[in-house]
């Protein structure tokens, strides 16, 4: 299972809006087939083992790290194929968080006479495929808010000025949590003063994340450079005609999310992101949107660079939120790793809350 589980990670920046899937088919104790899921519409891992093991498979062990897929979408369901190759047994990392499977390929190899078991390295899988869990379950993407700051917590200078903070192997370090997300999301403030383009350019991908631009009053110019290339999502809440024809026919797809207070509805959007098949959403942003974010509890994990220098009190901070007058008020945060990437520091957290009872849950 950690062989398949390390095959899968293979499609950690191609299988959007699928989830990363390897497969491993083992003989008398021997491997005769691997394989892994490689993008959507190609074959998964189950099919890309059978065929790597020819009619080796026959009386095999397959060992996946998702439950096999009962139901037909871009290709035929991976369950009857296992049946039919002649599979003895399979060991399944996880179920299928998917309602459409949900048990039902497991169900469907148990009936047809194959050996099943499920929860072998569970949290492995369940980690790799975290947005796509959060997907399935939640109804909208695992949001990771990426954060680059000095040690004292500062994310620039009051004018604005943020680049860089980290050194370049931070920076490379960010561009590959970019590219295992769906979409990447700022907002106008940092468009404005960093005209980013919030591509992938510091690791090697075929597949470029969808980018998004939460700007409420349309103020954004037609000559950003997260606009270049066309396919950018900009969401907004209040109209402007002529912009919007002028964003259109740069192939800017405008979005109206409004809330009660003229302002982008976030929870809104991550549900409308969540039926677009988003399944993890990487945003950078300034200290407002940050705060926003936090604010309405929709981040769910934090991913923090922090940089060996100092800004001191005169500088912006992480988050834009209200001051607390109880220590109880605080946000927790678990943290789940910790290390260095050349000078800088990189905290992988993630938000936890606290029950009445004193439970902690993520």
């Amino acid at each position: 299972m950690a062989r398949a589980l390390s095959l899968a990670e293979r499609g950690l920046y191609t299988t959007t809006p699928n989830p990363r899937v390897g497969c491993v088919l083992v003989r008398d104790g021997q491997v005769v087939g691997e394989g892994w899921h490689e993008r959507a519409g190609e074959a998964h891992a189950e099919v890309a083992a059978l065929r790597a093991a020819g009619a080796a498979a026959r009386g095999a062990a397959a060992y996946v790290t998702l439950e096999p897929c009962s139901h037909h979408g871009r290709t035929p369901p991976c369950a009857d194929t296992l049946v039919e190759a002649g599979v003895s047994r399979v060991v399944a990392a996880m179920s299928d968080p998917n309602p459409k499977v949900a048990g039902d390929g497991l169900a469907r190899l148990r009936a047809a006479g194959v050996g099943v078991e499920c929860g072998l390295l569970e949290k492995e899988a369940r980690e790799l495929n975290i947005g796509f869990v959060s997907r399935m379950q939640r109804g909208r993407p695992w949001l990771r808010l990426k954060v680059a700051a000095t040690l004292d917590g500062k994310t620039a200078l009051l004018n604005g000025a943020s680049q860089w903070i980290t050194g370049a192997q931070a920076r490379r370090d960010g561009h590959a949590w970019r590219a295992r997300a769906c979409a990447v999301a700022t907002g106008i403030g940092t468009v404005k003063e960093d005209d980013p383009q919030l591509n992938v350019r510091e690791v090697e991908t075929d597949r470029q994340p969808r980018r998004i631009v939460i700007d409420s009053r349309m103020e954004i110019s037609p000559q950003a450079k997260v606009l270049a290339g066309g396919g950018t999502l900009l969401v907004a809440a209040r109209e402007d005609a002529d912009r919007r024809r002028q964003l259109e026919d740069r192939g800017v797809e405008v979005l109206f999310l409004p809330d009660l207070h003229g302002k982008v509805d976030l929870g809104a959007l991550m549900l409308e992101l969540g039926k677009r098949e988003v399944n993890e959403l990487h945003v950078e942003a300034g200290f407002k949107l940050n705060g926003s974010l936090l604010r309405e509890k929709l981040v769910d994990e934090l991913l923090v660079y922090l940089a060996p220098s100092i800004f001191g009190d005169h500088a912006r901070g992480m988050f834009a939120l209200p001051e607390l007058s109880r220590l109880s008020q605080r946000l927790e945060l678990d943290v789940c790793d910790l290390r260095q990437i050349g000078r800088d520091v990189r905290i992988v957290a993630r938000m936890v809350q606290v029950t009445g009872a004193g439970v902690r849950e993520n």
